[in-house]
């Protein structure tokens, strides 16, 4: 008996595969998105109480989630050494491999950022770790230079997961004048991620072999991720929560309703807007030199100036640390003494940053207290840049409504310098490699230096282009 026509009604397109797979991936999408507006809670009280709870929360979550995000992402940069004196890779091929993962990142940091402004945080931000870390563990069993470049490149394209999620979210949650002292918090998480990365894989990788760099970390991202799921928010409103402006006190329901622009409208203004292109530009000259050091320092002082793996992880490690306390207070600096405006005192850390990175580069060996004082201004001063130069600045003039997007142009600008810095500082240092008196190679970084002193240059002239930059709302 053949169907009815009702029955083929109800049940369009069950024996079209197409149709089976466009409707699974119709569900995933919706299951990313953010959820709609639940009906307004009315008890004043009762709203002070949840918003309260519900931003401890989102701020641990962003804020140790994205710690673990960079675990995850900076064992690699320990474990270049190990590959490189078991022969596994070359520099040319360790260089080109970061220059893939910081290519994927530079894509996806623009494509999700944008995407960020529409999205479910709370399920976005636990997929990239959990993707991310399970990649990471898989190469701790993998030795192929294609298929590791590969799966390098996957993992960058999750960890661009991270950042603009966490800043649409502090947006989300936290006024204006919240915003400078909070981000700068927030984006010290990164440096403890990767202060505690380079010492306890560095010890794990000694002990047990570059494969532990990679499985550890890895490991513990995806512990990490379930954690992130399930302490997590998406925006107020899904709650029944007012808009952050109205319960700050910034504007009225009235206010916010007249500047409620579409996303579209707002994304595109970024996009449009020259201001936001020169601070990705200073960000990009920024990220060559933060990158430099983070992906080549330990190379860089055990060749040049002659330390030990652990000693060279070590004096790396020191910028970590300095640069919680540059990203912490350099929010709160902007805030408390220049009324929120970022540009004076970004001036003044650029002027020190450049100091740094030519000390360092430039004082021969035999100096380890200046190493240690260049990292300790280096670390405080690129990461109060990074704050600035990498979203806080651009955040600071873009619509509310296009958070992600500003972060997605400003991050595009800025892994395009990181990948740049991977490929160049590979072939610069491969290129000026000679062989000493009993075989051994012996690697000259004069070249690679000045590349990265010039850099940190750019990134003190490029921001006082925008000096009088004026916000969009």
């Amino acid at each position: 008996m053949s169907d009815s026509p009702s029955e083929k009604k109800l049940s369009p397109g069950l024996d079209n595969p197409t149709a089976q797979r466009s409707s699974l991936l119709g569900k995933i999408a919706q299951f990313f998105l953010t959820g709609p507006d639940a009906t307004p809670l009315t008890d004043p009280e009762e709203i002070k109480r949840r918003y309260r709870k519900n931003r401890v929360s989102v701020f641990l979550s962003i804020t140790l989630g994205y710690a673990m995000y960079y675990v995850v992402r900076q064992g690699y940069s320990v474990v270049k050494k190990p590959l490189l004196d078991s022969g596994v890779f070359d520099a040319k091929q360790l260089g080109a491999i970061g220059s893939v993962f910081f290519f994927t990142y530079m894509i996806g940091k623009c494509v999700n950022g944008f995407l960020a402004d529409r999205l479910n945080i709370k399920r976005f931000l636990a997929l990239g770790l959990l993707g991310s870390a399970t990649i990471l563990t898989v190469m701790g069993f993998c030795s192929s230079f294609y298929l590791f470049a590969v799966m390098w490149g996957l993992c960058g394209w999750f960890q661009t997961f991270g950042a603009a999620p966490c800043i649409v979210s502090l947006n989300q949650w936290f006024s204006h004048k919240e915003r400078g002292t909070l981000y700068g918090i927030w984006f010290s998480a990164h440096n403890i991620g990767t202060g505690l990365t380079y010492i306890f894989t560095a010890y794990l990788v000694g002990a047990f072999g570059w494969q532990m760099g990679f499985i550890a970390p890895g490991l513990l991202g995806i512990t990490a991720a379930f954690l992130l799921y399930l302490f997590m928010y998406d925006r107020p409103e899904v709650y029944g929560l007012p808009p952050v402006a109205v319960y700050s006190g910034e504007q009225t329901y009235a206010e916010h309703k007249a500047k409620d622009k579409p996303v579209l409208k707002a994304q595109l203004g970024v996009i449009l807007r020259p201001a936001v292109w020169i601070l990705g530009l200073s960000s990009a000259a920024c990220y060559i030199t933060r990158y430099a050091f983070e992906s080549w320092g330990v190379v860089f002082l055990t060749e040049a100036k002659g330390y030990s793996l652990a000693k060279a992880s070590g004096i790396i490690s020191i910028s970590q640390f300095a640069g919680i306390a540059g990203a912490i207070t350099c929010g709160w600096i902007s805030d408390r003494f220049f009324n929120h405006k970022r540009s004076a005192p970004c001036l003044l850390f650029g002027i020190f940053f450049v100091l740094s990175t030519a000390m360092f580069v430039y004082v021969p060996a035999g100096y380890q207290w200046s190493d240690y004082v260049s990292m300790v201004v280096f670390g405080y001063t690129v990461y109060a840049l990074v704050t600035y130069l990498g979203g806080l600045m651009a955040v600071d003039i873009c619509s509310r409504k296009a958070t992600g997007a500003a972060m997605g142009v400003i991050g595009l600008f800025s892994y395009a310098g990181a990948s740049l810095q991977e490929a160049i500082g590979g072939y610069l240092i491969d290129s000026h490699k000679t062989l000493g008196a009993t075989g051994e190679i012996v690697y000259n970084f004069t070249a690679v230096g000045n590349f990265w002193v010039i850099a940190s240059a750019f990134a003190l002239l490029l921001p006082l282009l925008v000096w009088n930059a004026k916000p969009e709302d």
